[in-house]
């Protein structure tokens, strides 16, 4: 596709920043690790054409690969880092071990961080930063205020949380604004609704609602855990075992009907209602196939009445079987 193709999307403001997002961005994340095997080729493919649509907002990591993915969006976005805001993060450190993670917050990582994604994804400037995980050994003073020193030397746009308390988020933003929080919400992760979302309009927080799909089980289409590949994360996942599978299948159930009704998609359908249930809430449902983004994007056009949305939620269940991690 090309630049000519180019078209706009409906924005949203970033938090009380000076920049705007379009409210429903692209994760990357699979586009290089967790999810089985990726092709590089194609996932440039979609990255330029998410541009092409009028996608803006696009969400990476250092440690997805690690570190590959950012080198990915960096060879896709040479050139067109004026089209688009990118966000990427730090503070979850790799090892040998698959399944072992490590968590850093102290400010001279953060600084290190910050440089080597830079060098990466081959800018000079991150529009939004954030800290992907907590370690509350170490004080907001100290990491909210490297993140701070970031804004003040211009390599950083924006600061964002991930997956911390609506506590957390109010002490980080007495630091310095907090524009984005990011962390899991969809029809079977709800958690958020107990204080998050509101605490976000409160202070004026963009909350960036990751995984509106499920890990792709919303849609439908997904592999059972038996026939998914051994390197899928989603097969180690709790919410994906076998009996887990079966019992949430409620969930599919009623998006498919939802689609029916609405003549729609169940992605589209499970995409609509979180951006339904607040005005400052932006998602990033990852793909790596054009089509399914386009797909994603009907989202947009999709729109529920108070009535329909009282209905939906009166049917869903209680709870979802499988933690989250």
């Amino acid at each position: 596709m090309s630049d000519q193709t180019s078209i706009s999307l409906p924005l949203m403001p970033l938090g009380q920043s000076d920049m705007a997002i379009t409210r429903l961005g692209l994760g990357c994340m699979g586009m290089s690790d967790f999810y089985g095997p990726h092709d590089n080729a194609q996932s440039i493919e979609t990255l330029h054409g998410a541009l092409d649509l009028g996608v803006t907002f696009f969400d990476t990591a250092d440690m997805y690969g690690p570190h590959t993915n950012e080198l990915l969006l960096g060879e896709a976005f040479k050139g067109r880092w004026k089209d688009l805001k990118i966000a990427t993060k730090f503070a979850i450190v790799r090892t040998e071990d698959p399944t072992a993670r490590v968590i850093r917050n102290d400010a001279p990582y953060i600084r290190q961080a910050c440089e080597e994604s830079l060098k990466r994804l081959g800018t000079d400037h991150i529009d939004l930063y954030y800290m992907h995980r907590r370690d509350r050994a170490i004080p907001f003073s100290e990491s909210i205020g490297a993140m701070k020193a970031l804004v003040e030397a211009g390599k950083v746009g924006a600061l964002g949380l991930s997956e911390v308390t609506a506590e957390e988020l109010r002490e980080a933003h007495a630091i310095h604004p907090i524009c984005a929080l990011q962390t899991e919400y969809s029809l079977w992760s709800r958690e958020p609704e107990t204080d998050l979302i509101e605490t976000c309009r409160e202070l004026g927080v963009t909350f960036v609602a990751y995984s509106p799909l499920g890990r792709g089980y919303l849609t439908g289409a997904l592999p059972t855990p038996d026939q998914m590949g051994d390197d899928d994360w989603r097969k180690i996942n709790p919410r994906f075992t076998p009996e887990a599978y079966e019992a949430n299948r409620v969930f599919i159930d009623l998006v498919t009907q939802i689609a029916a009704q609405k003549n729609a998609t169940p992605a589209q359908i499970a995409i609509a209602w979180v951006l339904h249930q607040a005005p400052h809430i932006a998602a990033i449902p990852g793909t790596r196939k054009l089509s399914r983004l386009k797909e994603n994007l009907g989202a947009l056009d999709i729109h529920f009445t108070p009535e329909e949305l009282d209905g939906i939620r009166a049917s869903l269940p209680p709870q979802t079987m499988g933690a989250r991690y």
